[in-house]
């Protein structure tokens, strides 16, 4: 593989620049599982046919409208 090019020739200057742009738009959240339950958070995310950062933006907004139900929040 050493000294192969990529035939693709899309990412230009203007896409980093674009990349870089909606990138900040988010943060960046890390949690540590067990390389198991990572297997098994991908594999339920595929059959939702979702992606597993999907899934997990979908679970965590289930998890905190069903936490708010009645008007209350919870406070960390």
């Amino acid at each position: 593989m050493e000294g192969k090019k990529s035939r693709y020739s899309g990412f230009t200057e203007a896409r980093a620049r674009a990349n870089k742009k909606y990138m900040e738009k988010f943060v960046e959240l890390k949690t540590r599982v067990t390389p198991e339950r990572k297997a098994n958070i991908q594999a339920h995310a595929e059959a939702q046919g979702e992606s597993v950062n999907c899934f997990i933006n979908r679970a965590i907004d289930e998890a905190m409208e069903r936490d708010t139900e009645g008007g209350e929040q919870n406070g960390d």
